[in-house]
């Protein structure tokens, strides 16, 4: 049986404290449904407390008027620190939300430690003023840290996405409360250690875990400036509505519906090997997950018969065992939105192809078989909501116009990619597809380049100096007549 992971106490400006309320966050192993972990539920004075924290530490404390290179050597270590810790990182977010450790090692903490990385390379880049010359005399341009962030992360890849706000936010100057899910707490304190100790000033940093009404409170804090949220379109929504109360900036990384399209002229094998594990990654719990693959109707039957033989052969398992490549969904609620879709799809007329149910080999545990829906319309349900599970659907289409619009024709715009045997062919395909970002023979999310969605898929960008630029004022100085303005701090 595994230990009980207990913590009595949250981060608040970067040391332990007490909490002022007495719930607490119990967390549940989605591989053997028991208790694993329990930690304080931060409730509105905790966030209180932390937010007049970050307040101080903003305008009175030493982070924001630090010099670049000194910021730069305390994320430096929590990056270090992240690269020397991933393997347990990796265990804990693995026992936490059911990702298979084999990828955790990757995409949970490696990720995220190439997330910090790529960060202070943009930092460096990123000059905090330059000259330039206006139509009324010269101007002096500022870029200045934007304040108190508030940093919202979901339970699916809590270190990168919170990787995703911290890093460019304290490169920035800024100071940060960090809100994370009650699914998956545990990590967080891995991250808090590594902070305190990295040696972020008083103030700088905190930690909370807490459910949705805290998380709203958080957002709609008058002395909040900005906030930047990972999640559903729906949460986002009411992020952006509760935010604009006191005109708080915010950033929205939310759902996809992301198509997977694939060229006449593509190679069977490698294709299908290629998007395979980018359709069911993180069991399906990845909002850029390729959730709709597009297969030309000439070569719909081979390629049906291909992603169903791929499905079916996905090892579903112990998400600690290494050779799992699908464990369990976070919680008894996504399994019964997964199963739930499956339902629906076999309504609307989709044929299951692969999959279908919970896996018979697994007793107790939140599991979905990969599942793999063909005959799919792009009207059906199944085809046009985020099922965040491991359900895919396979559509026909005609030529490649038809193909285009089938990928735009959806309310989300985060991701895709295209598979042909003509590279210049598929980057032309990219151009016409309305998404934040996308790949040709291939899947990636480049820390160096923007990533962000069309449409409801959110607002503003995160990774590259766009990313960074989220957590940066601009200002404006109109300079006399023969003045030449020397270096900061000159």
């Amino acid at each position: 049986m595994t230990e009980l992971v207990e913590h009595r106490q949250l981060y608040v400006g970067g040391t332990l404290t007490e909490p002022f309320g007495t719930a607490s966050i119990e967390v549940v192993s989605p591989h053997t449904e028991q208790v694993i972990g329990r930690v304080p539920h931060a409730n509105e004075a905790d966030v209180d407390r932390a937010v007049a924290a970050a307040r101080r530490a903003f305008d009175d404390g030493p982070w924001p008027r630090t010099s670049l290179d000194e910021r730069i050597a305390v994320v430096t270590r929590i990056k270090d620190a992240i690269a020397t810790r991933h393997e347990e990182l990796a265990r804990v977010i693995t026992s936490e939300n059911g990702t298979p450790y084999t990828a955790s090692v990757m995409m949970q903490a490696l990720a995220a430690m190439m997330v910090w990385d790529a960060a202070i390379k943009v930092a460096r880049e990123v000059p905090f003023e330059t000259s330039r010359t206006g139509v009324l005399g010269d101007l002096l341009i500022r870029r200045e840290p934007v304040g108190v962030v508030a940093a919202v992360v979901p339970w699916n890849v809590p270190q990168f996405t919170a990787a995703a706000k911290l890093a460019p936010a304290l490169l920035a100057g800024c100071t940060a409360v960090l809100k994370v899910s009650p699914e998956t707490p545990l990590d967080s304190y891995v991250l808090g250690e590594i902070c305190a100790e990295a040696g972020l000033p008083e103030g700088v940093l905190s930690i909370l875990p807490a459910d949705r009404e805290v998380s709203e409170y958080l957002v709609g804090h008058p002395d909040v400036d900005k906030v930047s949220f990972t999640g559903s379109v729906a949460a986002g929504r009411r992020v952006m509505e509760v935010a604009s109360r006191n005109l708080t900036r915010v950033t929205l990384e939310l759902g996809g519906k992301s198509a997977a399209v694939i060229l006449a002229d593509a190679d069977l094998e490698s294709t299908v090997a290629g998007i395979t594990p980018f359709a069911w990654m993180l069991n399906g719990q990845a909002c850029v997950a390729q959730s709709r693959i597009l297969a030309p109707r000439a070569r719909y039957d081979e390629f049906a018969e291909a992603f169903a033989a791929a499905a079916g052969a996905l090892r579903v398992g112990d998400p600690m065992d290494p050779a799992t490549e699908v464990g369990p969904l976070v919680a008894r609620r996504q399994q019964q939105r997964s199963l739930d879709y499956i339902r629906i799809g076999q309504e609307e007329g989709a044929k299951i192809l692969a999959g279908g149910g919970r896996p018979a080999a697994q007793e107790t545990g939140w599991y979905v078989e990969p599942t793999l829906f063909g005959n799919v319309d792009n009207g059906m349900r199944i085809a046009r909501e985020e099922i965040f599970g491991p359900v895919i659907c396979l559509l026909p289409y005609e030529d490649e116009q038809d193909a285009i619009r089938i990928a735009n024709d959806s309310e989300y715009g985060l991701s895709g990619s295209v598979w042909t045997a003509d590279t210049e062919h598929g980057v032309d395909l990219a151009r016409q597809v309305r998404t934040g970002t996308y790949s040709v023979n291939t899947f990636s999310m480049d820390m160096m380049g923007p990533f962000g969605g069309y449409k409801n898929s959110g607002l503003g960008r995160e990774f590259g100096p766009e990313g960074y630029g989220e957590f940066l004022e601009h200002k404006m100085i109109h300079l006399p007549a023969g003045y030449q303005a020397g270096p900061e701090g000159a």
